[in-house]
């Protein structure tokens, strides 16, 4: 089969035949019929990622992806072959301390991740264990290239927004970081009917399309004081919630100091590199503000989330920007390099013949 490989951090990613996957006894193989293209898969081809250097090279991104099964383990008993699937990236075990004591498997001590742990979805065939306790049906009204979309960047806005910061029609909220992790917080506050959503970045582009997806708000940091600009919006209080979309040593001290007494900030985006941010934590402790961790979602969840898009509540098609092939997305991640599209490059032709998302 063919698919995109790098042999080297940072060096080509080339299109290459592979050998065919075969399902573990847990889990299936997918044909896979869409998948993303997204900054984490970038972050793991520069040498970022602990899990691809642990697991070593050649290797195979990419972690937002959908399909249709075509070879089941023999112990799974969920699914069937030609069933359309989501696949959300972290696939927990159910068994460890934190899977089976705590309920917290977005934590999972044994988790495997496609694309970080494991090859990844830049093929045209992925093996996928753990199966039962972690895909979902596609509802038939919800595309492959939807469900896609949903696989990381949705499913981790979901957890962040609503689960992790209790984002609900009272709340106010501000999202600092408007690429596609930020935007789909944006999408998903609005699905939730938040009351006042203000996104904050530093590019016009960005801000533009928050605008159009769904925020009340926007302030360009880099032309305004991000701090007393949410201090204006929010009457002098602050927000409810905040939510570091990026990771930057900036964005993360202004989503503290933007967080209004008693509030929650979210540290949804991940850090690189070693420009640690500066945590007051007097402030923190005076204002009994709650900082909070967000990786990734549950994948009991997916299937709520897939409701709303499949009710019109959340519409990933309006952050996907354009769909390529197989060889143009190997290109689009390493075109990262000199800077992020605003929207989603979506792979979805693997071979020459294309192939309907649907």
């Amino acid at each position: 089969m063919k698919a995109a490989v790098y042999r080297s951090f940072s060096g080509p990613i080339k299109i290459e035949d592979v050998p065919h996957p075969t399902a573990p006894a847990s889990g299936v193989v997918i044909k896979v019929m869409a998948t993303g293209v997204c900054r984490s898969d970038w972050h793991g081809w520069k040498g970022h990622d602990s899990d691809i250097i642990d697991h070593g090279l050649p290797f195979v991104p990419g972690h937002e992806v959908s399909g249709i099964i075509v070879e089941v383990g023999i112990d799974v008993t969920k699914f069937k072959l030609g069933d359309r699937v989501a696949v959300p990236f972290i696939l927990s075990c159910g068994q460890c301390s934190m899977c089976s004591a705590h309920n917290r498997p977005t934590i999972c001590e044994k988790q495997e991740q496609p694309g970080f742990s494991m090859y990844g979805s830049y093929a045209e065939y992925l093996a996928l264990p753990r199966a039962d306790r972690n895909l979902s049906i596609i509802p038939d009204s919800v595309s492959f290239i939807e469900a896609a979309a949903l696989g990381c960047r949705f499913t981790t806005a979901f957890r962040a927004v609503v689960q992790q910061g209790g984002v609900a029609s009272h709340t106010t909220v501000a999202i600092f970081g408007c690429g596609g992790l930020g935007l789909s917080c944006v999408m998903i506050a609005a699905a939730y009917g938040a009351k006042q959503i203000i996104a904050i970045d530093v590019s016009d582009l960005a801000l533009e399309k928050a605008k159009e997806v769904g925020a009340t708000d926007v302030v360009n940091a880099k032309t305004k004081d991000a701090r007393e600009k949410v201090a204006e919006l929010t009457k002098g209080m602050g927000a409810d919630v905040t939510i570091d979309a990026a990771g930057f040593k900036a964005t993360c001290e202004d989503a503290i100091h933007c967080t209004r007494r008693g509030g929650r900030m979210i540290q949804v985006g991940l850090p690189i590199g070693d420009q640690n941010p500066i945590v007051p934590m007097g402030m923190i402790a005076g204002k009994e503000l709650e900082i909070v961790g967000s990786h990734g979602c549950d994948a009991s969840d997916m299937p709520k989330i897939l409701s709303l898009v499949e009710s019109g509540k959340l519409d990933p098609k309006k952050l996907i920007e354009r769909e390529v092939t197989l060889e143009q997305g190997a290109k689009a991640l390493m075109d990262m390099d000199f800077g992020s599209p605003i929207g989603m490059v979506m792979i979805t032709q693997f071979t020459d013949a294309p192939q309907s998302k649907y």
